[in-house]
């Protein structure tokens, strides 16, 4: 069975050796040494300034919420992971979509400023398959209206734009280290930020609120990790070069293979590097899409329509405005099978597959 994503684990001996450690100390959880170790090692490979390390990439989003001390709208995307619109209702604010660019997938800068309203407190937008955000609009509309900005960038560990890392845009932005992902800590995420007042209040936040063993210096929630998880960080984190180079040389044969089709694929920004954590490409319709997708399966291939429905859709976002670009592409984008033991072969056969169904007669008319 091929699936559209596989969970790199290292080797177990370099794990194990983690695990003694811990076992020695007798220490699992409250900010112990592998946690710190791993926030450090992270600070520095991705060039960021404050960096917290947390139970999942969900809670990310609700501490960068509540951090910011957000209430009212907020402006986001539609095509996303439901977490990123769930994050904003579960804090008892207001989504308000704004379509996307047809061409990156993300929020479209150019819609934004007709949704803005005396309510509108923020903007979230997602680096959409690690695809950087027109950040330099985003900003500029921000300081404009004095809008505070987060940045799901669940997808976009490591990834750079014009030289600099993604993560240091906006206000905030959110990782999250999903075992799916290029770099996981079996389950986990992160909270990243260049202002130093801000990152406090994230420090304490995440911790119940405490500012030293005996005092409670604000409103806190349990949203630490694990030595058990860091100690998976520490482990995979040197094979991320290597993992990447896999994924690139994949992504590189499914482009050759591809190409002759008539398949759209999302534009990279000049400027922005990639981490080829998926390989998302856009049938022509939803029919052509759902045909090929059964005809995967049927040899045991399970790619992913991700990210479908748009979040539009969902049962506590009713009366949203329409998408209509977000939901033209929700309908029709498959991510294909992408992940460090994925098979040259096996590629070839998912590229032969989809090529037959769309040279069927009718189905790509």
């Amino acid at each position: 069975m091929i699936t559209v994503t596989k969970t790199f684990l290292p080797p177990l001996e370099e794990y194990h050796k983690l695990l003694n450690g811990i076992w020695e100390r007798g220490w699992l959880t409250n900010e112990g040494p592998l946690v710190e170790r791993l926030e450090e090692v992270l600070k520095q490979e991705l060039g960021v300034k404050h960096l917290f390390f947390v139970s999942n990439g969900t809670l990310a989003l609700q501490l960068a919420i509540k951090a910011l001390a957000l209430k009212g709208d907020i402006i986001t995307t539609p095509f996303s992971y439901v977490a990123t619109t769930s994050s904003i209702v579960w804090e008892g604010c207001r989504p308000v979509f704004v379509d996307i660019c047809p061409e990156t997938l993300c929020l479209d800068p150019a819609q934004i400023e007709s949704a803005i309203t005396p309510d509108t407190r923020a903007i979230l937008a997602t680096h959409v398959f690690g695809t950087p955000c027109d950040v330099e609009a985003i900003a500029r509309i921000a300081s404009r209206h004095n809008l505070r900005v987060i940045y799901d960038a669940a997808h976009a560990f490591g990834v750079s734009h014009l030289g600099q890392s993604v993560l240091n845009s906006g206000d905030v932005s959110t990782l999250s280290f999903h075992a799916t992902k290029l770099f996981h800590t079996g389950e986990g995420g992160a909270v990243i930020t260049t202002n130093d007042e801000l990152a406090h209040r994230l420090s304490y936040m995440r911790n119940f609120g405490h500012n030293g063993p005996n005092q409670f210096i604000g409103l806190g929630i349990n949203a630490k990790n694990s030595e058990l998880h860091a100690a998976m960080g520490l482990s995979v984190l040197p094979y991320v070069p290597q993992l990447m180079q896999r994924r690139q040389a994949l992504s590189a044969l499914y482009d050759a293979l591809l190409t002759p089709l008539d398949l759209q694929r999302p534009m990279l920004p000049a400027g922005a590097s990639s981490n080829y954590s998926y390989y998302p490409v856009l049938f022509r319709s939803e029919e052509q899409l759902l045909t090929a997708v059964a005809a995967l399966n049927s040899h045991d291939i399970y790619p992913r329509r991700y990210f479908y429905p748009a979040l539009t859709n969902l049962p506590y976002t009713q009366g949203a405005a329409a998408c209509p670009v977000a939901a033209s592409v929700a309908s029709r984008v498959l991510c294909l099978p992408l992940y460090y033991e994925l098979a040259e072969a096996q590629v070839e056969q998912i590229a032969q597959i989809i090529t037959e169904v769309c040279q069927r007669k009718g189905v790509c008319a």
